[in-house]
């Protein structure tokens, strides 16, 4: 049984292959459009699964979306109804609709087949429905709470209920205009950040700030009984104006979504380029502990209504990391899974999985330990392009030399780690999810306190109040770590014990807070005796670990790595066995 899942014409558009119930592949359109959050259809995604599954589309038995325009037809009725949204917004959702109802034809026509080549069935599944199940069904849990947090989704921004076994029970769900997920966004775009995804940017601003603002926010967000939530509808347009948004063949663009009595409220919004205030850092500092206050107040009540110990979360909100690491202080759940692709790319595998498991009732057979699910290269197609790219390497000065000794090559990398260089690191499978998790990364010296200057400076030039983040071999995570816990997708925020942050300064946020990812030799074998070759050099068992990129989507090819490091001040470059170091002057 062959199933083939998608998240099309949305942002973060991606494709994923399930075969007899293993995940076989999945990648995003992003990594290979190189477009920052491509929203579309997937096809070239899906040209990757297929060729990784060694099938063609005509032999896939399913295909999965996750969205279901049919969904919660009554309410978006009466929405229309009694608020009367604009023809121009309601048209945008009709031509959007339709694109998925089409999804057969114009899969058929993206990948350059025959329109009779696909004969699956298409399911589509609604858009939360998706979420759950991208998390529980490839969770270790037999059973669990499971909870989806998102900008909005099929009329919904918010779902929860029980996973057991194969099958997934929803008990509640927020509708459309009111959403966690709106609130940070309208706050992102007030706080000069106007970008699809910017969120995360402004969940590390928050840590230089105070909450002196939080009296505001909750006149923004009001809580509810039940663990539910209500925007003060004043503040925003997206549900009397409507919201432009383009979603399709490049990166998804949205329109403001606050009114101007946000600004009655709070002040003029910060322009783009506007320098940063104290008052800033208080209000994304007050923006994320309301975000907090919501997100826990409904973690609550789904813990007492399912009196579960094991939590599984999803959905965009998911991605907030800073309150992911929290959800062991601020509510009674014990055991927490969030899938390395938690927002709506994730939707992908959701819908897979989703049909194989509640639709066609089959068991649970798979579990998502590791995010290492796209393309790979080998060393004899790495040391190819290094050839066809000779002359532009001796430009620049560079030594190129094979070290088919693993241990060797970990051992002379992490040695120019601890020299203080930066190495592009590009091994195996790319990630999937948008974390690099130490196959297309760029790793760095944690002790050094001026890294993230000299990373900023040579490749990154980012906002200097983002942190970088550490990779740190599992076994030692309670010794750095105030918690003690797996973190395989860098999806959780914890406090660096207090005696250990004077010695890891690049990757220590102003809080004493780390995003880690634990790293074990089972998931990522190569990566972990990098580290541990670090570790045998300076007795430090983590390195500073961010993005193989220069403001775009991650590398996946070789000669993206190639070609970033070519142009970048990068100091070393290792693909698969090939170690190519710029040479002093």
């Amino acid at each position: 049984m062959i199933i083939l899942g998608l998240n099309a014409y949305h942002g973060d558009s991606s494709a994923c292959l399930l075969i007899n119930g293993q995940l076989v592949a999945a990648a995003e359109e992003e990594r290979f459009r190189r477009i920052k959050h491509w929203a579309g259809l997937p096809t070239q995604a899906v040209r990757y699964c297929l060729s990784a599954g060694g099938i063609s589309i005509d032999q896939v038995d399913h295909i999965a979306i996750n969205r279901k325009p049919s969904a919660h037809l009554l309410q978006k009725a009466l929405f229309a109804f009694t608020k009367r949204p604009s023809l121009e917004a309601i048209k945008d959702r009709l031509r959007n609709a339709g694109k998925v109802k089409d999804i057969r034809a114009l899969l058929c026509q993206g990948l350059g087949v025959k329109a009779d080549s696909c004969r699956a069935r298409i399911h589509d599944v609604e858009h939360h429905l998706a979420h759950l199940a991208s998390s529980f069904f490839v969770s270790s849990f037999d059973s669990a709470a499971v909870v989806s947090v998102d900008g909005f989704g099929d009329f919904l921004s918010t779902m929860w209920g029980m996973g057991s076994g194969a099958s997934i029970t929803v008990h509640d769900e927020v509708s459309f205009p009111h959403s966690l997920g709106l609130f940070y966004l309208a706050m992102t775009q007030f706080l000069g950040f106007p970008h699809y995804g910017d969120e995360y940017k402004v969940m590390g601003l928050a840590p230089y700030g105070s909450v002196s603002q939080l009296e505001k926010m909750r006149r923004i967000v009001l809580l509810k009984p039940k663990g539910l939530f209500e925007l003060d509808l004043d503040y925003f347009i997206h549900h009397s104006e409507g919201v432009s948004m383009v979603w399709e063949d490049g990166e998804p663009k949205i329109g403001t979504v606050y009114s101007a009595k946000l600004a009655e409220l709070l002040g003029p919004p910060r322009g783009r380029d506007e320098p940063l205030s104290q008052y800033h850092k208080d209000l994304a500092a007050s923006l994320q502990a309301m975000y907090e206050e919501a997100f826990f107040h409904l973690l609550q009540h789904v813990h007492m209504e399912t009196k579960s110990p094991n939590l599984c979360l999803s959905g965009g909100c998911a991605m907030n990391s800073v309150a992911n690491g929290k959800v062991f202080d601020r509510s009674p759940f014990r055991e927490i899974y969030i899938q390395s692709a938690a927002g709506d790319g994730g939707g992908a595998i959701g819908a897979a999985f989703y049909v194989w498991n509640q639709e066609l009732g089959n068991p649970r057979s798979f579990v998502m330990d590791h995010a290492y699910l796209g393309p790979e290269f080998s060393n004899a197609e790495i040391g190819e392009l290094l050839t066809v790219n000779a002359q532009k390497i001796q430009a620049v000065n560079c030594s190129v030399e094979e070290i088919l000794d693993e241990a060797e090559l970990c051992r002379r990398t992490a040695l120019r780690v601890a020299e203080g260089k930066v190495i592009g690191w590009f091994q195996g499978r790319l990630e999937w999810g948008p974390r690099a998790l130490g196959n297309r990364s760029i790793v760095c010296d944690p002790r050094r306190a001026d890294m993230k200057d000299i990373l900023n400076l040579k490749i990154k030039r980012r906002e200097s109040f983002r942190p970088f983040a550490p990779s740190i071999i599992r076994e030692a995570v309670e010794e750095w770590f105030e918690t003690d816990y797996d973190v395989p997708f860098m999806l959780q925020v914890y406090q660096i014990r207090e005696d250990k942050r004077q010695l890891i300064p690049a990757v220590t946020h102003v809080n004493g807070s780390g995003r880690l990812q634990s790293v074990t030799e089972l998931q990522n074998p190569r990566y972990y005796h990098l580290i541990k070759s670090f570790e045998a050099i300076t007795g430090v068992p983590t390195v500073l670990n961010t993005s193989f990129n220069e403001n775009e989507p991650v590398v996946c090819k070789p000669e993206e790595a190639l070609d970033c490091f070519l142009r970048t001040r990068m100091d070393v470059l290792v693909m698969g066995n090939w170690f190519m170091e710029r040479r002093e002057n």
